[in-house]
């Protein structure tokens, strides 16, 4: 079988679907299995996961914090050594976004106003589990949630292995839900085996990303995040090997993973498109990266700044630059979910903890959202308190005013009552 390589097109040819984050489908068949476990409850969770192969009959949904530590004891001690030192990483750029936003308080006249910054109380953290299991998402969602400072905190993933589990544990998960898809999104919303959650984060495939559409306003989201993306924006300077490699670790997550490269040289498609070939024919996941190889494309132009133009309309999950003076182009660029910059700053050094998170935005959403982060699980709550009511006097007929201005005379009468005589 030959390998397939990525197909040049141009700008406009760009498929419509890079920008559709929820896939109608997906959507249907999620809202079916919403609506049938709210209606009965744990049994149709249970139901529906021995259907979907979750779990076997009979076997448990969830798995305590003991049967989490055993897992972790289980461990052989080199493994716990790299999740630790991973989670410390996360912990540590979790907690410097943390402490950038503290609570604040100004004077307004008569009184002060502010704002507290506090956590929500419970969340559901989503690892997907099917293809591969994903620790290192356990432990993404899970200890940025703690950093936060979050009470009560609940993992799932779908048929969970000794390694997942261990990370729950190390990030600190309270519970276990051992189901996936749309009927943990379900559980997680309704507070099953699990406090009814105040947010969900974590990504997955298109029905995890479809129940997160339909259970959001409930309950809070990170995101609508889909299949993995990465676009490299790269110049004749670059190493083709590097980015077949790099176009290749997304590439063998999912078969609708996409794979995009943009370039200002024809021959760097000819050499990366060759690298891919031969990379594809070693790889053991290349099943799964081929088909999406098949989905990616290469798109040729005529400088940098249309190149940062193309990935903006695109605003993909993963941005590489590996271009000469490759900060400046990374300063051109305004949508995307990571940015990596430069030849060394491997998109994967990202997925598996030098800091940032790697919960990142898909399908265009970067347009409006950014990665997942500790501001995902923190409420600003501002307040006010007026203890001079005298040095209130022009925001009180201010409030007056306005409030005529707009029709509503109750508002009036009521900033009136403030008036003093």
């Amino acid at each position: 079988m030959s390998e397939p390589t990525l197909r040049i097109i141009t700008a406009s040819e760009i498929p419509s679907d890079c920008a559709e984050p929820v896939d109608p489908k997906a959507l249907q068949q999620a809202q079916a299995i919403v609506d049938d476990i709210k209606k009965g409850g744990d049994a149709k969770a249970r139901e529906w996961g021995v259907k979907l192969g979750d779990i076997k009959e009979g076997d448990s949904l969830t798995a305590s914090r003991e049967e989490m530590k055993a897992a972790y004891d289980a461990v052989d001690s080199s493994t716990k050594e790299v999740l630790e030192r991973m989670a410390g990483r996360i912990k540590k750029f979790a907690d410097a976004q943390r402490n950038s936003i503290q609570d604040m308080t100004m004077d307004i006249p008569g009184g002060k106003a502010g704002h507290k910054v506090a956590p929500v109380e419970s969340a559901g953290c989503y690892a997907p589990g099917g293809r591969y299991p994903l620790p290192s998402s356990a432990m993404m969602t899970s200890i940025t949630a703690r950093a936060a400072g979050v009470k009560n905190v609940t993992v799932a993933s779908p048929r969970p292995s000794d390694i997942t589990l261990a990370s729950a544990y190390i990030a600190g998960a309270d519970s276990f839900i051992k189901v996936g898809g749309a009927i943990a999104i379900t559980m997680f919303a309704e507070g099953m085996h699990c406090p009814p959650c105040d947010v969900i984060v974590g990504p997955g495939n298109k029905w995890v990303t479809a129940a997160k559409s339909i259970v959001q306003g409930k309950c809070a989201i990170d995101m609508l995040a889909g299949p993995s993306e990465v676009l490299v924006i790269c110049d004749d300077t670059c190493d083709a090997k590097v980015v077949a490699a790099d176009l290749l670790a997304q590439a063998e997550h999912d078969v609708e993973s996409r794979p995009i490269l943009i370039t200002t040289s024809k021959d760097v498609v000819t050499k990366v498109n060759e690298e891919l070939v031969k990379q594809l024919n070693v790889l053991p996941t290349k099943d799964t990266a081929r088909e999406a190889v098949k989905k990616g494309f290469a798109v040729i132009v005529d400088s940098m700044q249309e190149a940062v133009k193309i990935s903006d309309a695109i605003g993909p999950e993963h941005l590489e630059i590996q271009t000469e003076n490759s900060q400046e182009v990374a300063d051109m660029c305004d949508c995307y979910g990571g940015l990596f910059i430069g030849k060394s700053a491997a998109e994967v050094l990202g997925d598996y903890g030098a800091g940032p998170n790697h919960v990142l935005p898909t399908g265009g959403t970067a347009r409006y959202t950014g990665g997942l982060s500790v501001f995902n699980f923190l409420r600003i709550r501002t307040w006010m308190n007026i203890t001079d009511p005298s040095a209130s006097q022009q925001l009180v007929t201010d409030s007056v005013c306005v409030a005529r201005l707009e029709g509503l005379e109750g508002h009036a009468r009521a900033a009136e009552a403030r008036l003093l005589e």
